[in-house]
């Protein structure tokens, strides 16, 4: 219909723009204009600038990054950097400049300080070192962030900004060495179940808590945010500190994901865990007492977003492996 907004959602076929187009597409409210890799190199200004051009878009939903574990931030830093930088700034720059009025950036809670205060509320960004592990991604990230408040403030667009938590979920990366805690340890429970193995070694003391959202949540927040009146959006955030935390608001120990992870797949060994592995940070928390206040909160409990994983992993990434 004529009256349908055209929406762009940049990284489409990512996890978590995949779970937007999801939720988009049930909607059935909407113009989606999906460009794969090969389609359309998000490096390129001149390019995504054509696309601007030719479609008549409303709203973008950008989702596109160049993501990884901690090895491969480690290992390619620059490109972390770059890539990030070079992508959140053609879209946003387009979009602007072919009069989108309208765009969410998808962030991550690792723009907060390495030694933030528990939860981590929004203010706390920019108050302290970051992680050295991944601070080329993170100052990526917050680059986005004020590069839509810059936009607002100076062209007055309505450019806003949502950092999740640590996401799980269909389409997740269960690579064997380069996922991240969830992913990895659902595969590792499994192939351990499979095989009949007697027990599961778990990197670390299993102490550390960690916070996560299922990634359908997440694009349901998302849709909610983009959704909100102008006026609700600026009452409750900052010209220059407008992005939103989204996650639960409740975290749990590494021993007990692991016990979950364990009862969800049905595998009846015994768990170990190797105090010689780095446990990291010992909490991470996010703050999400504005996005509550905004008419938002988490409906996918721990177990139950589990047991979704589990089963794409098993229709999708198992079945693949024993073609």
């Amino acid at each position: 219909m004529a009256d349908q907004p055209t929406i762009f959602v940049a990284g489409h076929r990512g996890m978590v723009g995949s779970a937007i187009v999801r939720h988009l597409q049930a909607r059935g409210d909407c113009r989606l204009i999906l460009r794969t890799r090969q389609e359309l190199d998000l490096l390129d200004l001149a390019a995504v600038g054509r696309l601007f051009e030719s479609e008549a878009i409303d709203q973008v939903y950008l989702a596109a990054a160049k993501v990884g574990g901690i090895h491969a931030n480690n290992t390619y830093p620059a490109e972390f950097l770059y890539q990030n930088l070079m992508i959140e700034a053609n879209i946003i720059h387009a979009a602007h400049v072919s009069g989108v009025q309208r765009l969410l950036f998808l962030g991550s809670s690792c723009i907060y300080p390495k030694l933030a205060d528990q939860p981590m509320q929004e203010t706390s960004l920019l108050t302290g070192t970051l992680e050295p592990t991944n601070e080329p991604y993170a100052i990526a990230k917050i680059a986005g962030i004020k590069l839509c408040e810059s936009y607002n403030r100076q062209y007055g667009r309505d450019y806003r900004s949502v950092m999740p938590t640590n996401l799980y979920g269909p389409f997740d990366n269960f690579h064997p060495e380069n996922s991240h805690v969830v992913p990895a340890l659902l595969r590792r429970f499994h192939e351990a179940k499979r095989d009949c193995d007697a027990s599961v070694t778990v990197w670390g003391s299993g102490t550390p808590k960690r916070e996560f959202l299922h990634v359908d949540d997440m694009a349901d927040a998302s849709l909610h945010v983009m959704a909100l009146e102008k006026a609700t959006y600026d009452k409750h955030t900052d010209p220059m500190l407008s992005h939103i935390n989204v996650g639960t608001g409740v975290d749990c120990s590494i021993r007990e994901l692991a016990e979950t992870i364990a009862e969800v797949v049905g595998f009846e060994g015994t768990l170990e865990f190797d105090s010689s592995k780095p446990d990291g940070t010992p909490r991470k928390l996010m703050d999400v007492s504005r996005l509550a206040a905004l008419g938002w909160t988490a409906g996918i409990s721990l177990r139950d977003g589990l047991q979704d994983a589990y089963v794409w992993y098993n229709a999708n990434v198992e079945r693949a492996s024993e073609r």
